[in-house]
């Protein structure tokens, strides 16, 4: 296991496309650093390395801490998956905007990849083990799968450490923010440790994967902690991937709802993007947490 903290610019030249070739070739989309490489925003970016604990996968974590001191109870904290995908969907005025309130520190959990999105890596990580299926893999891919458990150990015992390091936090103020599979680590993340963030934004949530509704143990995990859960999908999605039908409700998203708003202790609130894709989801959702009051 390491921890490296390297300069920016070093991780830029990783991170550029043109340093890939070694890596295996894939259709995706390279990352978008533009913003990284900007030296008039509000926000100034470090970085940190991380191995899994069984060195079979690799993080970088972009740290987004605004101009100024921070506030005398450390900074809220917006921790975003498929961070490689997050820093592409940040820019200059929506940075600006953050900065005339409370700021956050942004925290973009991404992958040591020159891609947008690193595939395998998450796929594991995201994914909750499936009950009473002897492989665990991805139905669509057949890649490694149910390691969301892991991956929330890291969080909690190795990645907030590190960045609270880095920039003092509030641990009262934190919010977890995924899209698609990292939509349904969120999930996850809320029915099995409610207590471990304040907001919970899941988008587009991978609801197709695996039965998810709060068993019968959640409403003593919850007991004591009153953690807000925000449900966003756009209206131009199908409820499963291999659907073919677009601009219909998604049923398991309101039944989903349903169910959690009856649990005392738990806000929800459901956010619809009108017309928007899958793909476009994941930007739009961002951003509109990050610009919630």
């Amino acid at each position: 296991m390491r921890t490296k903290i390297l300069p920016l610019a070093l991780l830029l030249a990783l991170a550029m496309p043109a340093q890939a070739a070694q890596a295996r070739p894939a259709p995706d989309q390279p990352m978008d650093t533009s913003l990284l490489q900007r030296q008039d925003l509000n926000y100034h970016f470090s970085s940190l390395l991380m191995d899994s604990a069984d060195g079979q996968r690799h993080y970088q974590l972009w740290i987004g801490r605004p101009d100024g001191a921070p506030p005398k109870d450390g900074y809220p904290v917006a921790w975003m998956l498929d961070g490689n995908a997050a820093i592409g969907a940040l820019d200059p005025e929506l940075l600006k905007t953050l900065t005339h309130g409370k700021a956050p520190l942004l925290v973009a959990i991404g992958y040591q990849t020159p891609l947008r999105i690193e595939r395998n890596a998450r796929t594991y990580d995201y994914t909750p083990k499936r009950p009473d299926v002897a492989q665990q893999t991805d139905p669509l891919t057949e890649q490694p799968s149910g390691g969301a458990d892991v991956f929330l150990d890291l969080i909690r015992d190795r990645l907030r450490p590190a960045v609270a390091a880095q920039a003092p936090i509030n641990l009262q103020e934190q919010t977890l923010w995924g899209h698609s599979y990292g939509g349904l680590f969120v999930l996850h993340a809320l029915l099995n440790r409610p207590g471990e963030f304040a907001n919970y934004a899941a988008a587009s949530p991978s609801l197709w994967w695996t039965d998810v509704a709060p068993d019968a143990g959640f409403k003593q995990r919850i007991a004591g902690h009153h953690p807000h859960l925000l449900l966003m999908r756009g209206t131009a999605e199908p409820g499963n991937p291999r659907g073919t039908s677009a601009g219909q409700p998604d049923q398991r998203m309101q039944t989903l709802k349903n169910q959690l708003s009856a649990i005392p202790g738990l806000s929800v609130d459901y956010h619809t993007f009108d017309g928007m894709s899958h793909g476009e989801t994941l930007p739009a959702s961002l951003r509109y947490v990050l610009q919630a009051p």
